[in-house]
């Protein structure tokens, strides 16, 4: 039997805010990337072909890069259970400075993929399950 898949929502990254390597994401950073055609993959702990499931929808607001998308994979909707709820993204650099105090002030960033993980470098990059309860699902 093949289990239901999950909906989750939540912010891959927000603006202004810095993460544990220093970088700080700026408002638009994104934008170009997320006006090609390119899908982005859903990941578990940015593992090539470790695939989550996949993302409905991708978009900037007001305060980050919010993501809603379906788990699918067995593996991760186990890991979704036992409360994995945080949110990483693989990008490319395209344009940043230096900040002073170190890392980076992103400008422009060619986003890869978003991964589900653990332990996010930014604390805030969360997602939570929508609708049904996972533990009613299990």
């Amino acid at each position: 039997m093949r289990a239901e898949p999950v909906l989750i929502e939540g912010y891959a990254s927000l603006f202004g805010v810095v993460d544990t390597s220093g970088d700080v994401v700026r408002a638009g950073a994104f934008a170009r990337s997320l006006n090609r055609a390119v899908s982005v993959a859903m990941l578990m702990q940015h593992r090539d072909g470790a695939s989550a499931g996949r993302w409905t929808r991708i978009g900037e607001d007001g305060r980050g890069l919010h993501v809603r998308g379906l788990v699918e994979a067995p593996g991760a909707l186990a890991l979704v259970r036992q409360g994995v709820n945080g949110l990483s993204i693989g990008f490319r650099p395209a344009r940043w400075t230096i900040r002073p105090g170190g890392g980076r002030e992103l400008i422009e960033v060619d986003l890869v993929e978003i991964s589900l993980v653990r332990a996010p470098m930014l604390s805030a990059a969360k997602f939570s399950v929508q609708g049904r309860s996972l533990l009613q699902a299990a």
